[in-house]
């Protein structure tokens, strides 16, 4: 088999395509950037409250680190619900399942792993059957920002709510809880008019420009399909899923590290918890530019693995830099500032050229939730790196993410190495320039 579908050029010539990828680029990606960015504000909001007291006002004992267990339960259901939550929004379709995701998260805390588990691989889903392969990275990471834009987001905010300490008689991180729940409810019934559905059945759009969108991406094959046991023996059996999902593994757990212990590490520095907060933000906003210079540079050169080197050769570094330079500030925060980067820049090129290269909907929807959901097990590792015990060096901690990003690496070359093996079949009859496009 060669090209897929979305490599053909031919497209109805009735449409306006510039105009109406414009008019895509406003439907797709805005509400899933603004449901993460809530769904993910609320999320890590906890690192942020640890800071302001929450440890103490609910008797959380650090020696038995009973914050970091406290941590760890949301990703149980999370693990659990990422893969049939890609099922479900097949069934009901993708504004009707998103919006109900965000909202529950934001109603019900106690259902908040089952909740958020369907927006990240729901989202990345959606995304796949609208754009190019050679259009995608920059979209991807796009929504991608919203992550970063929480983490930016959040610092601020606690900053800011740390002042309301004793308002109604409130905690300052009760109030961090309240306020940004409520946004995310809003933004939950916003979502079930704004989200887009699958292209075949865009509302919005007209027949021929449904047919031009499914024409070149490939993506116009019914969702309908139902997904049993052999399908999913049948996608396990390619070892390329099982090293894609360990390449996302190793990079989700810098990322989350950061997330949650950010401002507990930049604590340990000397700043009051106001200024804490202030300096987390820097690190993030050095990462949201990488992020979206390289996108840029990705899609123009039609290239994903060497950007994914790039982004894993930073994290490693900083954190090798971390483990051996102590008590010296400037070293200490620009190497958390080089880990942030790192991570963060190479964590949507890694999606991107995974989740681009899934045919059909049985496979994109198995392959984004498998790599979302074994990536999010690597949270559980993320949330017991960084022990009070271990301040202000966090060695354990350091050690644990460098090991992972060591194993991310071999499984990058792997994955490479596999996909040399797939190419070769094709290399008598694609053109060079596509079968670079396609596969790397």
């Amino acid at each position: 088999m060669g090209l897929a579908a979305e490599d053909v050029d031919t497209v109805p010539v009735a449409v306006d395509g510039d105009a109406l990828l414009r008019r895509i680029d406003l439907r797709v990606i805005p509400i899933l950037f603004v449901i993460y960015l809530a769904a993910f504000l609320d999320r890590v909001n906890i690192a942020n409250a640890i800071t302001l007291g929450l440890p103490v006002d609910l008797h959380l004992d650090a020696k038995t680190n009973q914050t970091n267990v406290a941590l760890t339960i949301f990703f149980v259901p999370y693990i659990i619900f990422e893969i049939p939550s890609n099922f479900l929004l097949r069934h009901f379709k993708p504004p009707v399942w998103l919006s109900g995701c965000v909202l529950l998260f934001g109603i019900v805390m106690i259902c908040q792993g089952f909740a958020e588990a369907g927006i990240f691989p729901g989202s990345c889903y959606l995304i796949r059957f609208w754009y190019k392969r050679e259009e995608a990275q920059q979209r991807f990471t796009v929504y991608w920002c919203s992550v970063l834009t929480a983490s930016m987001f959040g610092g601020l905010l606690a900053s800011a709510i740390a002042n309301m300490d004793g308002i109604r008689r409130l905690s300052s991180w009760r109030w961090i809880f309240i306020l940004e729940g409520t946004a995310t409810v809003a933004v939950g019934f916003a979502a079930f008019f704004l989200v887009s559905d699958f292209p075949t059945e865009a509302k919005r759009l007209t027949e021929h420009e449904r047919e031009w969108v499914v024409t070149r991406t490939g993506s116009g094959e019914k969702s309908d399909q139902p997904i049993n046991a052999r399908l999913m023996l049948h996608f396990f059996a390619d070892v390329k899923n099982i090293l894609a999902g360990l390449v996302y593994f190793s990079i989700v757990i810098p990322i989350y590290a950061f997330a949650y212990f950010a401002p507990t590490i930049v604590k340990t520095l000397g700043y009051s918890t106001v200024n804490t907060q202030l300096h987390t933000v820097p690190p993030t906003a050095a990462a949201l530019a990488l992020c979206l210079l390289i996108a840029f540079l990705s899609d123009r050169t039609g290239l994903r693995s060497p950007f994914i080197g790039v982004g894993l050769g930073l994290t490693i570094a900083g954190l090798a830099i971390l483990i051996t330079v102590h008590n010296i500030f400037s070293a200490q925060y620009t190497r958390l500032c080089l880990v942030a980067i790192g991570a963060f820049s190479a964590g949507p090129i890694i999606i991107c050229w995974y989740v681009m290269s899934l045919d059909g909907h049985v496979n994109r929807s198995i392959g984004t939730g498998w790599m979302i959901s074994f990536g999010t097990t690597e949270e559980i590792v993320a949330t017991f790196a960084f022990l009070a015990k271990d301040a202000p060096r966090y060695h354990t901690g350091y050690s644990i993410l460098l090991a992972f990003l060591c194993l991310g690496s071999l499984a990058t070359a792997l994955y490479m190495a596999c996909v040399w093996r797939q190419v070769r079949r094709f290399q008598a009859t694609d053109p060079p320039e596509e079968i670079r496009r396609r596969y790397f």
